[in-house]
């Protein structure tokens, strides 16, 4: 088969097309290096098939095949889907980490330990009233101070329950935010079935709308902070997603997503806005703590304070850091078991109780709180550094370098310029060729 002298322009204009697109890739690259969840592409050439070219004589055989150019066969997306399920499975575990150890800062701020409007140094105030109570040879005005004293304990422990109370109530109020109509979650779960519609349209005509499954990947990356993602790809290029052990996308389903559900195993951040809004959370279990060093610090002083007369220094139904309360006056604080007005054994047996099973109580109290917040955030630093491990990795696979880029602006700029040149050198051979063959005398 004779070969077409316009084959080599042809050959030439399709080396153009293909550095124009690779250069316009490029292009894309640069403009989105700081997109987030981003990931680079490359125009992916191949030669075009070959053609025969048959031999001129018997000794050469059948012929040759003569290249006839490149193509771009397809822009393709560089991702690692390894390192994304990693990335999301660290991410849930830091997503847990990192909102227990907000509410536990809460916790540990709500006990205003160490500062002298906390427990324990009203405690100390509070024993130590009863000290002068005991010391003071005309009681009036200790007897005023030891029931203010009292007062400012019972108001810090109702504080605390206050503060307490409040981190349980905003984690439920977070977790109903996320979850509850037109939430993240419900969000979410609607655009990535209108990622999916349109992703699944476009594969099927021969597309790849890399920058429509970059988005997708981003929201998938997001959900993992909430809870324990799993993704399964289709062959239609839609995907089905599994959040919080129920399936919350799903192209099978009418509408693509469902929602609400009940997360079976949530993990991430609901799981631990779960777990701090329950009774067994950490903060109701502190506070069932405070309530029973409320109880025993009542009936400690109730017993002794009450013992000679009858007379109760705390309301004794007020068991709780809630309720807590003085009913005591200065006019009735007992200093002795007598009306003599030298006994104060009433007022030291109440001052002896200082460093007493309320205080270790609430000592230790403190104690545990401090250990576990500075437990949790060692855990959430440490997550911290993997998922930033594991997201440098991604990033040095699907990142944008523009040292890169820039070098690949140039390598395909000159290879745009060869094949212009080319195409320059045969259309002036194709001008000798047309214009000039027979002309007698050139």
């Amino acid at each position: 088969m004779p070969i077409s002298s316009f084959m080599g322009l042809q050959t030439s204009l399709r080396g153009l097309i293909a550095h124009q697109q690779s250069l316009n890739t490029t292009g894309h690259n640069i403009a989105n290096a700081n997109t987030a969840g981003y990931s680079r592409q490359e125009a992916v050439l191949t030669a075009m098939n070959a053609l025969v070219v048959p031999a001129n004589s018997v000794i050469t055989g059948a012929g040759a095949q003569l290249g006839t150019g490149v193509d771009v066969t397809q822009i393709r997306r560089i991702r690692d889907t390894f390192l994304d399920v990693q990335f999301r499975s660290a991410n849930m575990q830091l997503g847990s980490a990192a909102t227990k150890s907000n509410s536990l800062e809460q916790i540990e701020l709500s006990f205003a330990e160490p500062s002298d409007d906390g427990i324990n140094k009203l405690l100390e105030k509070y024993w130590a009233a009863w000290s002068n109570v005991a010391l003071a040879p005309e009681p009036e005005q200790a007897r005023e101070a030891v029931v203010q004293a009292g007062n400012s304990l019972a108001a810090a422990f109702q504080i605390v329950h206050t503060q307490l109370t409040k981190v349980a109530t905003q984690a439920q109020a977070e977790y109903d935010r996320i979850t509850g109509a037109n939430g993240d979650v419900e969000i979410w779960a609607r655009e990535l079935s209108e990622l999916n519609d349109t992703i699944a349209h476009a594969v099927i005509v021969g597309q790849s709308p890399n920058d429509l499954m970059d988005r997708r990947d981003l929201l998938i990356d997001r959900l993992s902070e909430l809870a324990q993602v799993s993704v399964t790809n289709l062959e239609s290029g839609a995907v089905r997603v599994d959040f919080g052990g129920v399936t919350l996308v799903d192209p099978a389903v009418a509408g693509g997503f469902t929602w609400p559900q009940t997360l079976t195993t949530p993990g991430g951040k609901l799981g631990a806005l779960q777990d701090l809004a329950a009774p067994t959370g950490p903060a109701l279990s502190f506070l069932r703590r405070l309530d029973a060093i409320a109880a025993d610090l009542v009936t400690r002083v109730n017993a002794i304070h009450s013992a000679p007369g009858g007379v109760n220094f705390f309301d004794p139904a007020g068991v709780t850091a809630e309720r807590i309360s003085v009913v005591a006056t200065a006019a009735t604080v007992v200093r002795g078991s007598t009306r003599d007005a030298g006994r104060n054994d009433v007022a030291n047996a109440l001052a002896q109780l200082r460093y007493g099973s309320v205080d270790r109580s609430y000592t230790a109290l403190i104690a545990e709180v401090g250990g576990v917040v500075k437990s949790n955030l060692n855990t959430e630093a440490n997550q911290q550094s993997l998922v930033d491990a594991i997201e440098n990795r991604r990033q040095s696979v699907q990142g944008v370098s523009a040292d890169e880029e820039m070098t690949n602006m140039i390598r395909f700029q000159r290879g745009y310029q060869a094949s212009s040149r080319m195409m320059s050198t045969l259309d002036q051979m194709l001008d000798t060729l047309i214009n000039r063959t027979g002309t007698v005398g050139l």
